[in-house]
């Protein structure tokens, strides 16, 4: 059997380190690693926001490809947890920079710790849900902004010309199904993300020529900590249980899958787009949603 280094997110991440599974009437052992390389070992990654949910999962698979990881989020304490819970499991290097990517200094010193990316991913921890638009200030709308638009542009911007120089880069936005598909709830998510990712897709066709990737990642309701705490904090004011609050949220979206997203599947699936294998992935909007969004294109 065929075996690749690295420990891929393709390779069966949930098994355990070694098995028998049966395949074409054979008996083989699968082991991470042995299915797939994504051919994107020892690059250079910064990923903004990235000490929990899919910006943690995203990180801890390209991690697992042997990506040398420079990881960033506002708080110290979880970042480090993080950054040390991704080196113990993929041996891979991890340094933690704490910062906020929605200002120039947090900006700065993301950079500093990193001046040549190889791969860029950036995300942030979602802003509030919204049971009316008129409960969203004037300084809500800045925040959102500075967060989840400016940043990301500028980090883009800081990044993407020495990857052209290089002739390889992998940018990749986590955005929201909501720059997508608007709803109220998401009004402090949805817009400027959807001014994100219009942005990215123009870029993404300048500098495909070097290339240099730029997609955007749309995901729905997955089972992060942010939406553990939701839940259960849901039941505890309803008093109702964490499995009840958590059917319902999936009935009102309408998921057709039944159940909440899995964060390791969606890592893996960033980790692709930030792949030796992307070189034609130009300027697209992958929804990972469950299918709750209903639409072909």
């Amino acid at each position: 059997m065929r075996s690749f280094p690295g420990n891929s997110p393709f390779s069966l991440m949930k098994l355990p380190p070694a098995r028998l599974e049966k395949y074409d009437g054979r008996l083989l052992t699968i082991a991470p690693g042995d299915l797939m390389d994504l051919r994107i070992r020892n690059r250079r990654a910064i990923i903004a926001g990235a000490s929990a949910g899919l910006g943690y999962s995203s990180a801890m698979a390209l991690a697992r490809e042997g990506v040398t990881l420079f990881i960033s989020a506002r708080g110290e304490e979880r970042l480090r947890n993080a950054a040390e819970t991704i080196a113990r499991e993929t041996n891979a290097s991890v340094t933690p920079v704490v910062a906020d990517h929605g200002t120039r200094e947090g900006r700065r010193a993301l950079l500093m710790a990193c001046s040549e990316p190889d791969i860029l991913v950036i995300t942030c921890s979602p802003p509030r849900a919204i049971e009316d638009f008129r409960e969203i200030s004037e300084e809500d709308w800045y925040g959102s902004v500075a967060t989840t638009l400016v940043g990301p542009i500028e980090l883009i911007k800081a990044a993407v010309d020495g990857m052209a120089e290089r002739r390889w880069g992998r940018i990749v936005n986590i955005a929201t199904g909501a720059a997508k598909h608007p709803t109220e709830l998401r009004l402090l998510s949805g817009p400027t993300r959807s001014a994100l990712v219009n942005y990215t897709v123009a870029l993404s066709k300048r500098f495909a020529k070097d290339n240099v990737i730029l997609n955007n990642l749309l995901p729905g309701l997955h089972m992060t900590p942010g939406l553990e705490k939701m839940l259960s904090d849901r039941a505890e004011r309803n008093g109702s249980s964490y499995a009840f609050e958590e059917k319902r949220l999936i009935e009102f979206f309408g998921m057709p899958t039944k159940r909440l997203g899995d964060p390791n599947d969606f890592g893996a699936f960033c980790a692709l787009l930030c792949s030796d294998y992307a070189n034609s992935i130009v300027g697209q909007n992958l929804v990972i949603d469950g299918g709750t969004i209903h639409g072909m294109f």
